[in-house]
C-alpha cells in the first residue's frame, strides 16, 4: 500500500466553480487498488501554497498526483492561462517532499511533452488515468524503471469506468459555490467538429456507462453526501443512440428526487424528449450551437443547421426549460455577411440566453490547427502553451467585436464578452444565488 496525495490545480471559476471529477475518479481507482488516498483542491484552499505544504507534511505521501484541467479560459478578449499554476505547484511539492510527482488531466493530455518539460513533474499520464496510474504506482513500488511519459494502450469500456469517490470537504465547497456536483454517463464523441479536442482525449465514439451504474452513483452521492443537484459533463448528453433516455428512464423508475443539467447538441430533440427529461429532474440545458449561420456551422463540421438549433430552442420554450446557446464568431468562412446573418439568426432565439465568443482556441492535432498552419497563422512547431486563437482572414476581429457589442447592448440575456457574463454572475452570487445562474435571466410569456 502507498500513501498518495491527489491535487487539483484548477483555479478557474468561469463560468462557475466545478468539482474536480477526474481527481475523484482517480481517488476511487487508487483506493480500490488498496492505497491510502487524500484529495487536495488548490481552489478550495484559497490558492494557498502554505496549506498544500501543511497537507504534504501531515500526510507524508509516497506519491503526489497533480491534475491540470484547463490550459486557459478560452476567451480571446481576456486571456488567462493556467500552466504556470501547475508548474508552481510541482515546485512546491518537490520542495515539501521527496515523493515523485505524477501529472495528468485533460489539459496535460493535450500537450503532454510540453507540459511535462514545463512543469518539471517526474511522470506524466496521457488520457484516461484510472488504470494507468495504478499500474505506474505498482511498477514504481517494485523498483522498475517506467518511462516518464505514459500513454494508454486502449480506451476503457463502460464497466471499466470507475465511479468517483467524493469527499465531504470538497462537496461542501462546490455545493456552496455552484450548487451542483459533476458526473459522467459516457465518454467520447463521434462528431467531427474541427476545433474540438474531445475525440483525441476520449475517442471518436461514445463509450457509455450502464444506466443503472450512473443512477447508482446518483443515489450513493445523495445518501453519502446529501447531494441532489448534478451536472452531467458528457461531451454530448443527447446521443443519437438513445443511451441518455435509458439513464432518464432509470431515474424515473427509481423515483429519485434529483435536479440536473447537461450539455446538449441542438439537434434531434423535441418536446417529447424534453418533457421526459424534465420529469426526471432536468432544469436547464447548455446547447453547443457554436455558430450562427449555416456557412460557419458547415465550416466547423457541426453536421446540423441553424434551423435545427432554432427548432430545439422552440421546443425548450414550449416546455419552459431554460436553455443557453454558446456561439463562436470568427471561425473559418466568417465574413461580414455571415456575421450579419448570424446576428439576425440570434434574434430569432427567443426566451433563451446567448453567450458569444470572438475567435476559436486552437488545439494541437485538430483540423483547425491544420487550417491555421496552412493559412500561416502559426507553424507546425509553434508552442501551444500560450493560447492562440483562430480568426477568419475574411473578417476584421475588432469590427466583429463591435458588431457583437452593439447587437447585445442592453440585453440581459445576451452576453459578450465572456468577462461581462462573469461580472453579471458575480453580482447574482452576492445576492446568494447559486447554480448555473444564467437560467435566472430568462423570462417566459405568461399564459
Amino acid at each position: 500500500m502507498s500513501r498518495i496525495l491527489l491535487i487539483s490545480s484548477n483555479v478557474t471559476t468561469e463560468p462557475y466553480p466545478v468539482y474536480p471529477l477526474g481527481v475523484a475518479v482517480i481517488a476511487a481507482a487508487l483506493t480500490g487498488a488498496g492505497h491510502k488516498v487524500e484529495q487536495f483542491d488548490f481552489l478550495v484552499s484559497g490558492r494557498s501554497e502554505d496549506e498544500l505544504k501543511s497537507r504534504v507534511a501531515a500526510f507524508s505521501p509516497d506519491y503526489s498526483c497533480l491534475s491540470i484541467r484547463n490550459l486557459d479560459n478560452c476567451d480571446s478578449t481576456s486571456v488567462t492561462g493556467y500552466p504556470e499554476v501547475a508548474r508552481r505547484l510541482v515546485e512546491v511539492l518537490h520542495s515539501a517532499s521527496p515523493a515523485p510527482v505524477i501529472i495528468g488531466g485533460p489539459a496535460f493530455s493535450i500537450l503532454p511533452e510540453e507540459l511535462l518539460a514545463y512543469t518539471g513533474a517526474d511522470y506524466g499520464i496521457v488520457g484516461e488515468g484510472e488504470q494507468q496510474v495504478c499500474e505506474l504506482v505498482k511498477n514504481l513500488q517494485q523498483g522498475l524503471n517506467p518511462p516518464r511519459l505514459i500513454r494508454g494502450k486502449r480506451l476503457l469500456v463502460g464497466e471499466e469506468m470507475t465511479s468517483p469517490l467524493f469527499t465531504d470537504e470538497l462537496i461542501r465547497f462546490y455545493l456552496g459555490e455552484s450548487d451542483m456536483i459533476n458526473l459522467q454517463t459516457k465518454r467520447g464523441c463521434p462528431h467531427g467538429c474541427i476545433y474540438c479536442s474531445y475525440p483525441s482525449l476520449e475517442g471518436d465514439r461514445y463509450r457509455c456507462r450502464e444506466p443503472r451504474a450512473v443512477v447508482d452513483d446518483l443515489e450513493r452521492i445523495g445518501t453519502d453526501h446529501g447531494v441532489n443537484s448534478f451536472f452531467f459533463t458528457d461531451s454530448v448528453f443527447n446521443d443519437s443512440d438513445g443511451h441518455y433516455l435509458e439513464v432518464v428512464e432509470e431515474i424515473l423508475r427509481r423515483e429519485l428526487t434529483v435536479r440536473w443539467c447537461c450539455y446538449m447538441r441542438p439537434e434531434g430533440i423535441g418536446r417529447k424528449e424534453l418533457a421526459l427529461m424534465k420529469r426526471a429532474g432536468l432544469y436547464a440545458a447548455e446547447l453547443g450551437t457554436d455558430a450562427a449561420s449555416d456557412t460557419t456551422l458547415k465550416s466547423l463540421g457541426k453536421g446540423f443547421t441553424f434551423n435545427d438549433a432554432l427548432e430545439v430552442n422552440k421546443a425548450c420554450v414550449a416546455e419552459q426549460l431554460p436553455c443557453a446557446h454558446f456561439i463562436m464568431f470568427g471561425g473559418p468562412g466568417e465574413s461580414p455577411e455571415t456575421v450579419a446573418e448570424g446576428l439576425a439568426n440570434i434574434e430569432k432565439l427567443e426566451h433563451t440566453v446567448v453567450f458569444a465568443f470572438s475567435g476559436i482556441r486552437i488545439y494541437p492535432g485538430t483540423p483547425l490547427m491544420t487550417l491555421a498552419v496552412r493559412e500561416g497563422l502559426l507553424s507546425e512547431t509553434s508552442s501551444m502553451l500560450e493560447p492562440v486563437y483562430y480568426t477568419s482572414p475574411g473578417i476584421n476581429q475588432e469590427w466583429m467585436n463591435d458588431q457583437l457589442l452593439n447587437a447585445f447592448k442592453n440585453r440581459r440575456d445576451r452576453v459578450f464578452p465572456p468577462a461581462e457574463g462573469q461580472k453579471r454572475l458575480e453580482v447574482m452570487r452576492r445576492f446568494d444565488y447559486r447554480g448555473l445562474l444564467w437560467d435566472k435571466l430568462i423570462r417566459y410569456p405568461k399564459g
